[in-house]
């Protein structure tokens, strides 16, 4: 099955060139076109991305994630969930592998196998990083206004965090 997997790419690949070829199509051309369009827009995005990393840093040396956990950490008590889900819950959003990093603390503190471990994981697995995911798109689309999607999405996250521990609570 290894070997399936392994060549699967290469297979795939071929066939694409083997079509191409066969359709006549000039190869080197088309590639060489596509890798420019890539270029240019990952030169559009750099700017976007540069922020959101300059924002996701000041948010940590801030402390700003610190005191919101410890307000936040009261209703996490009432509703019987451990307080230090918080931070997952609010840098998921804003960074990968932070929220990875923070996912995998959270395992080797508490194990896979306990409440906080699986509810960890069900988050992590069911949330976007929101705020990279509409830097990227919109910002490769030029859009300036994004009106309802961080609303949106921001809501998309918390009723995942809902479902996280209803599902891990009630279901798991």
């Amino acid at each position: 099955m290894e070997q399936v997997a392994a060549a699967a790419l290469p297979v795939i690949v071929g066939l694409i060139l083997l079509a191409g070829y066969v359709k006549g199509l000039p190869l080197f051309d088309l590639f060489l076109s596509g890798a420019k369009e890539g270029l240019q827009t990952s030169l559009k995005l750099l700017p976007t991305l540069i922020g959101l990393i300059v924002a996701m840093t000041m948010l940590r040396a801030s402390g700003l994630l610190e005191l919101l956990c410890g307000l936040l950490g009261p209703a996490a008590e009432a509703m019987g969930v451990s307080p230090q889900l918080l931070p997952l819950a609010l840098l998921r959003p804003v960074s990968g592998s932070g929220a990875s990093a923070y996912t995998l603390d959270l395992l080797k503190q508490f194990g896979p196998d306990s409440e906080t471990g699986r509810i960890a994981s069900v988050l992590t697995s069911s949330t976007e990083t929101t705020f990279y995911a509409v830097a990227v798109y919109f910002g490769a689309c030029g859009y300036k206004r994004l009106r309802y999607t961080v609303p949106a999405a921001l809501l998309g996250d918390a009723t995942a965090l809902l479902v996280s521990i209803f599902a891990v609570k009630f279901l798991g």
